[in-house]
């Protein structure tokens, strides 16, 4: 199984973020915050008995704007818990004097892996995302961390940022490289109803690159990367061989994750919640999930529901297509006692003809070339509703 842990305060709230966060630092509110967790872990615990640990991921929000001791705090809680020596503990960091600090002390506290929110090294755009910290702050971040003796490092790219240009995503992609990092995540930026990036774009007030110039810097910064050794394995992540993020694959093959803190997302597979699995999500806002905690009621709804049967095969379908091996025919058969086509052979129909879809004799199906640059597109074709 894998664990997440959701620390959500944030130093500041990018506009175009739609994760559940919090506003200022976590001040006063650590320790309780650390406490909540603990509490949850100990009540949910026993749906994942006889399960071994094997990734931990501290995500937000900004985790590593807690201190190493509540880490590790979090850190052993979680490993009493459940056994095993988990393969892999990430911990997301962001740029910033502050954090730089404590690098060595998240060594000690039991993180193995960081996880650098870095989005550019140029200032003009990190100020249109509304970032925190400065170019400069990421190269620091980067130096220290390799430092405080971290040798697996994966970091964020942001592309497609209004008034950026091509040649502003090479140099960003460029400057990445310099590091050596093992992982790289590079997503294009995404308009999330309900920002403030999306109220700005609705009226008019910021202008969005052309999908025909993102899917240019999508084309610069996979042939970059590849170049340089990283393979495209995800939709928007490339690793060098072995530095796969472990636990984001655990999401994409539909493994056990036990999500904890606000607004936390878990998956309970079918041997543990109903004939298709389940994915209870958390309480988004703070102070209610804290209260729902404190008054023993759980972070999540009582009764959740388990995925029906249309939606557990229609995250089967997309979820395999999101990774570069795509969907195996045989896999599906397996699980369903029926091949792909027989619930969606219109749509790969559809798909192939297009050139968004590739499929073998043996019915496997993959993303084109094509298909990579227009991946929503086919993903929503087999998202139920």
């Amino acid at each position: 199984m894998g664990v997440y842990l959701h620390l959500p305060f944030c130093e500041r709230i990018c506009p175009y973020c739609d994760f559940a966060v919090v506003a200022g630092l976590p001040g006063g509110r650590e320790s309780g915050t650390v406490s909540a967790i603990e509490a949850e872990l100990v009540a949910r615990a026993p749906v994942f008995a006889g399960r071994e640990l094997a990734t931990l991921y501290f995500g937000g929000g900004t985790p590593s704007l807690f201190a190493p001791e509540s880490i590790a705090r979090l850190v052993n809680a979680v490993r009493q818990t459940f056994p095993g020596n988990p393969d892999e503990s990430t911990l997301e960091v962001n740029p910033s004097t502050v954090e730089r600090e404590r690098l060595s002390g998240f060594r000690d506290a039991g993180i193995d892996r960081l996880s650098i929110g870095i989005q550019s090294f140029d200032d003009r755009t990190l100020k249109r995302l509304g970032r925190a910290h400065a170019g400069i702050e990421g190269r620091k971040t980067l130096e220290a961390s390799r430092a405080a003796g971290f040798e697996r490092i994966s970091l964020d790219l942001i592309f497609g940022v209004p008034g950026q240009d091509l040649a502003a995503v090479e140099a960003d992609v460029a400057a990445a490289l310099a590091y050596g990092p093992g992982h790289v995540s590079a997503y294009a930026l995404t308009v999330e109803p309900g920002t403030p990036l999306f109220s700005a774009v609705e009226r008019g007030r910021v202008e969005m690159p052309e999908d025909d110039a993102v899917a240019d810097m999508m084309e610069a910064v996979e042939a970059a990367l590849q170049a340089a050794g990283l393979r495209r394995y995800e939709v928007s992540n490339y690793a060098r061989p072995g530095e796969q993020a472990h636990h984001n694959r655990r999401y994409w093959e539909r493994h056990a994750v036990l999500g904890l803190g606000v607004g936390a997302v878990s998956y309970l597979p079918p041997s543990v919640a109903g004939p298709h699995g389940a994915r209870p999500a958390n309480e988004r806002d703070f102070e209610r999930w804290g209260a729902r905690i404190r008054a023993g009621e759980g972070a999540s709804p009582p009764d959740p529901g388990g995925l029906s049967e249309g939606a557990a095969r229609s995250e089967s379908m997309f979820l395999a297509l999101r990774r570069r091996e795509g969907l195996s025919a045989e896999a599906f058969i397996r699980e369903w006692g029926q091949p792909p086509r027989s619930g969606y052979g219109a749509e790969i129909d559809r798909l192939v003809r297009g050139d968004l879809l590739a499929e073998s004799a043996g019915g496997d199906l993959a993303l084109t070339h094509r298909g990579w640059l227009l991946a929503d597109a086919v993903f929503e074709v087999f998202v139920e509703g």
